[in-house]
């Protein structure tokens, strides 16, 4: 028998809620092994290339006033360091060190799901779930 339209639409938003929640408590606990939050956590991911302060920002969703203190932390930990951009030396690249690329390593090694939520997807699959996901918010 068919499931209704309203049954469908709970499980799938149970579904969301799923991921959400794995992805949330596997980057939580990686954090929190190296005694991070999972923002600093996902910041000091991102510094794995070295990258303009504004490019994190845009990375982590957040305002760049708040990640200046994330990554002022993290610059007080060791695990990145500010440096000028070759290009243009008015622009300070963050890049990890080296005991931060250790972070990042151990990161990602506890970070199965949540460091590939999609890597069981097809890039076909992929391609659908933007598409499904930008309808849905369009509405």
């Amino acid at each position: 028998m068919p499931k209704s339209s309203d049954e469908l639409t709970r499980e799938v938003v149970g579904l969301f809620a799923a991921v959400n929640r794995r992805y949330a408590q596997e980057s939580e606990a990686a954090a929190t092994a190296h005694e991070l939050t999972p923002l600093q956590a996902k910041a000091l991911l991102a510094t794995e290339d070295p990258l303009p302060m504004r490019h994190i920002a845009e990375h982590l969703h957040a305002e760049p006033s708040n990640v200046t203190a994330i990554i002022d932390r993290l610059e007080r930990r060791g695990l990145v360091e500010r440096r000028p951009d070759p290009g243009d030396r008015r622009v300070k690249l963050v890049a990890a060190t080296a005991a931060g690329r250790a972070v990042i390593a151990d990161l990602r090694a506890r970070m199965p799901f949540a460091g590939a939520p999609l890597g069981r997807l097809s890039t076909e699959q992929r391609k659908s779930l933007r598409q499904l996901l930008q309808l849905m918010l369009e509405a």
